[in-house]
């Protein structure tokens, strides 16, 4: 196996990667703000997330891995109380929607999920701990990060801090990408907003400390790897260096990796240009779960992602062909034995799979390593010179493949259905489609062809699809 190796936003180089304790890997990944229903640009980063903690399991770490839910930010108030709910009530639709949407891309659980509404004794002890080594300053109620007390600051975004001047800071969660500020550690209330009582006072904390709090909790003072996508790099990330190694003096993530952005036919997603989508928005147009994490996943995470239509059904394609091979392996008949070089074909796809994931996760690489052997195993299939041996290899690489991307298994109605978007069980008709196949088969041995020609037109408009096979079976399959 070739070694793993990641691009490291700190220094911006790629690096080996060495975790701190061998078999093990202690990961943090920013999750949503339970605000609104997550969007396909952050289902890109966590569709990243779950490639990089598959891979990695796959190569034998043990995954620590935990994935926060900001359920309390400047927003979440603001809606809270204009909705004249509790922060608490406010966000559960959202969070329980996001899990949902995580179940039905197939995005495995992390050891931890965390609320930051859960946590806030633990962001009071670390602000605490800031203010004992003179760290933090307090104005009108609220606790301040002093950032010029932080000589590395700006270490990971190198933002220029030169013109920092002393006192001038910001009090919103977000701000400009050029802006590097004094920020708020802990917000006094304002009028008719949700506080807690602390021993620091009353108030709710800011954005960045819920993340070094919640991190550090769980997995320690030193973290492997921290994941995001490239807009949190600043000033979110930036922030947690600050806060978590002015605490404890010691170097907070060896490894940070950062998903660049998604586009949508080639511009920022923006709800004014009509061009914003969630992932029930596509669900409900008719796309399929596998297609979607197909096509997020099949741009490496360090290149802009364009979404397209056409991209999506080339997803939907794509999953389709995979699919159709894992079933003819499956129900094809092949002779005994292997055929020519057919099982170092295999081995040098499975070498070049791994390849393409251990350099950065470069996922393009990976799935040309599968496609290119899809074509070259049909080929072999319909010229004879495919045997049994090589269908049980292809197939073991075809569950490794799958270990990491996700989308072979047809389960898509099933999904949809969970979430109300099907009309009817995925199994419902399978005897009346059964038979119809049967009444076409017997049609075509008898060459009654116009009866089998019109049968495979009535299963086209159910949505079935035949695959007629040389040795003269038949595959169905839905659409």
């Amino acid at each position: 196996m070739a070694e793993i190796q990641l691009h490291n936003t700190l220094g911006g180089r790629v690096e080996p990667f060495v975790p701190q304790k061998a078999g093990e890997v202690r990961m943090y990944s920013c999750g949503p703000t339970v605000y609104d229903y997550a969007h396909i640009g952050n289902f890109r980063t966590f569709v990243f997330q779950d490639i990089l903690r598959r891979f990695l399991k796959s190569r034998g770490y043990n995954i620590i891995q935990v994935i926060n839910l900001t359920d309390v930010d400047d927003r979440i108030i603001a809606n809270a109380a204009a909705a004249h709910v509790s922060i608490r009530d406010y966000t559960e639709k959202f969070a329980q929607a996001f899990f949902d949407d995580c179940r039905t891309l197939s995005l495995e659980p992390p050891e931890h999920w965390t609320r930051a509404t859960d946590n806030i004794d633990s962001m009071v002890q670390l602000i605490e701990r800031l203010s004992e080594k003179s760290f933090t300053y307090q104005s009108d109620g609220s606790i301040y990060y002093r950032i010029a007390k932080f000589p590395d600051y700006g270490k990971l975004s190198n933002i220029d801090v030169a013109g920092i001047q002393t006192g001038v800071r910001v009090d919103v969660d977000r701000y400009e990408k050029e802006s590097a500020r004094d920020f708020a550690l802990w917000k006094a209330p304002k009028e008719g907003e949700h506080f807690w009582e602390t021993s620091i006072g009353r108030g709710r904390p800011g954005w960045h400390i819920e993340c070094s709090a919640m991190a550090m909790k769980y997995l320690g003072e030193t973290l492997d790897i921290h994941t995001g996508g490239i807009d949190l790099a600043f000033p979110h990330h930036e922030n947690e260096i600050a806060q978590s190694e002015g605490a404890t003096g010691k170097h907070f993530v060896k490894y940070w990796l950062h998903a660049e952005h998604l586009l949508v036919e080639g511009e920022k997603m923006s709800k004014s240009l009509g061009n914003f989508y969630t992932l029930r928005n596509l669900f409900a147009k008719g796309y399929k779960p596998s297609a979607l994490r197909f096509a997020l996943a099949s741009v490496p995470y360090r290149r802009q992602l364009n979404f397209t239509f056409d991209g999506l059904q080339q997803a939907v394609s794509s999953v389709e062909r995979l699919r159709n091979f894992a079933d003819r392996l499956a129900q094809g008949k092949f002779p005994a034995g292997t055929q020519k070089n057919m099982a170092a074909r295999i081995a040098a796809a499975a070498a070049e799979f791994d390849a393409g994931l251990s350099d950065d996760l470069n996922t393009a690489r990976a799935l040309g390593a599968i496609f290119e052997f899809v074509r070259d195993a049909n080929i072999a299939m319909d010229k004879g010179e495919f045997g049994q041996a090589d269908a049980t290899a292809a197939q073991n690489l075809l569950q490794t493949f799958d270990r990491i991307f996700a989308v072979l298994e047809n389960n898509d109605a099933q999904k949809l259905q969970a979430l109300g978007y099907a009309q009817e069980s995925p199994a419902s008709g399978d005897a009346e489609v059964e038979k119809l196949v049967a009444e076409r088969q017997a049609a075509r041995k008898s060459r009654d062809f116009a009866t089998a020609d019109r049968i495979r037109k009535e299963l086209d408009k159910r949505g079935i699809i035949l695959e007629d096979s040389r040795d003269g079976g038949v595959r169905w399959k839905r659409k």
